[in-house]
């Protein structure tokens, strides 16, 4: 690899991979109810969560981590054709979750979603549950900042900052994006 590409790529740790993949499942958790409340006998999203806590805990990074996340898309898929946008949303951060064990170490803004696509999924997920309520995907984000601990932070910083687009999932990933980049410059 010559020194350009080399300024690109992101020194990451075992251990910081596994603190992402901590808070991205901690994060997917209120979603994965929304998802199994509306189809209870599919296990894909859960799965796809489980093998990723599995990693978080000091498991093995196995392709079982990628096959879990497809499954989730797939779910995602079926409960969107179905119109059922906010258990699609959930299953989104099951996909994201399982994402985060594979956070690649390339200076790219795409990257955050492997950090905070569960927080955002998650959070737009409650606003389509409940949308008479307009506090509950900020109040989602709230909780996600607090989960995001010191080594949550200190690897996002280390990106540029989340990227346009995506609709109202991307609208709450940048915000989250915004406040935890503020919340370790203050302190």
């Amino acid at each position: 690899m010559d020194t350009a590409d080399q300024s690109l790529r992101i020194d990451l740790t075992t251990d910081e991979l596994r603190e992402v993949t901590a808070y991205a499942v901690a994060c997917a958790g209120p979603a994965l109810t929304i998802f199994e409340n509306a189809y209870p006998d599919d296990p894909r999203p859960r799965t796809a969560i489980d093998t990723a806590r599995s990693f978080a805990e000091g498991g093995v990074r196995t392709k079982a981590i990628r096959d879990g996340a497809w499954a989730a898309q797939r779910a995602f898929q079926q409960a969107r054709d179905a119109g059922d946008s906010a258990a699609g949303e959930a299953a989104r951060a099951a996909v994201a979750a399982a994402g985060a064990a594979f956070l690649h170490p390339l200076a790219k803004a795409t990257q955050v979603w492997h950090i905070l696509g569960s927080a955002a999924h998650t959070a737009y997920a409650c606003e389509l549950d409940v949308p008479d309520d307009e506090g509950i995907g900020p109040a989602s984000l709230v909780s996600a900042r607090t989960l995001a601990g010191p080594t949550v932070v200190d690897v996002l910083r280390r990106y540029p900052c989340a990227p346009g687009g995506r609709g109202r999932a991307g609208e709450l990933l940048r915000s989250l994006d915004a406040e935890l980049r503020g919340s370790a410059i203050e302190g």
